[in-house]
């Protein structure tokens, strides 16, 4: 379907008889709109980029288990239950003193994803191409860069797992369904081991929290316990992570500077 993302927005709202239940909005990737679909409160996401559709395809694959239930799917058009987490949201809790128990829960909704066996789906991205930019280097910053590159490489050739990744786990992908349960929304669709998913927890859900004084260190043995993982691998997948999430936010022309403190912490208690 060729048609531009309003045109087609407007083509499914037609076809699948929704009716509108607010205004439209568009992301950087995608264009949305909460909608009424047979009685049940919903939203339809228009994807503006192919890639996008490879996570809307995973998202039909999981059954609303641990994931937004989806309702209908073709093409760019994705119908999927509501999710607008209902009272305090994990960025709210995790900011007003409940960031242990943000994470927790965060980490039951992966280990749901995680149980899906679907290691052969179509079209997922293995994390040696997903993290291959940290291969590029980063003016300024070319030894940490450097150091969490080789630490990366280290994990993809030692990793004797190979799970489906939700891929962007973290507080606002997360949300509480009608259904009363915490449900993730937005998956990339990558293929790897299940101890990356975790590392995003570390650079969110925002600057000041990401950068606390112990926080990192506190939150390493929360989440290794509540995912059992191994502590530290669990913190170079961190510092693999928050590197390339630093080159990627540079080439953005966004702030790299926050993710590059997460992986100077990552780095710094790996050492003690």
């Amino acid at each position: 379907m060729n048609l531009e993302s309003e045109e087609c927005l407007q083509y499914f709202i037609g076809t699948w008889a929704l009716i509108p239940d607010g205004n439209f909005f568009h992301t950087h990737s995608s264009l949305l709109q909460p909608v009424i679909f047979e009685g049940i409160k919903a939203m339809i996401k228009i994807s503006k980029h192919k890639e996008e559709n490879r996570g809307a395809k995973l998202m039909v694959c999981w059954k609303g288990n641990g994931a937004a239930k989806v309702l209908k799917y073709e093409g760019p058009a994705l119908l999927m239950e509501r999710v607008v987490s209902p009272g305090v949201s994990l960025a709210e809790m995790a900011a007003s003193g409940a960031d242990d128990e943000a994470s927790m829960i965060i980490c039951e909704v992966a280990g749901r994803l995680h149980a899906h066996e679907m290691k052969h789906f179509p079209e997922l991205i293995p994390l040696d191409l997903w993290l291959k930019d940290l291969r590029s280097g980063f003016d300024g910053y070319d030894e940490l860069i450097g150091e969490c590159s080789t630490i990366a490489e280290e994990l993809l050739a030692s990793s004797n797992e190979s799970v489906v990744l939700h891929g962007d786990i973290h507080h606002k992908n997360i949300l509480r369904s009608q259904m009363n349960e915490w449900v993730a929304i937005d998956p990339k669709g990558l293929l790897g081991e299940r101890t990356f998913d975790y590392a995003n927890i570390f650079c969110n859900p925002d600057e000041q929290t990401a950068l606390a004084p112990g926080r990192l260190a506190r939150q390493t043995g929360i989440i290794s316990q509540a995912a059992v993982l191994d502590a530290g691998r669990l913190l170079k997948w961190v510092a693999a992570w928050a590197a390339c999430s630093a080159i990627w936010s540079m080439n953005d022309g966004l702030n790299p500077l926050p993710a590059l403190g997460v992986a100077k912490l990552a780095l710094n208690e790996l050492k003690k």
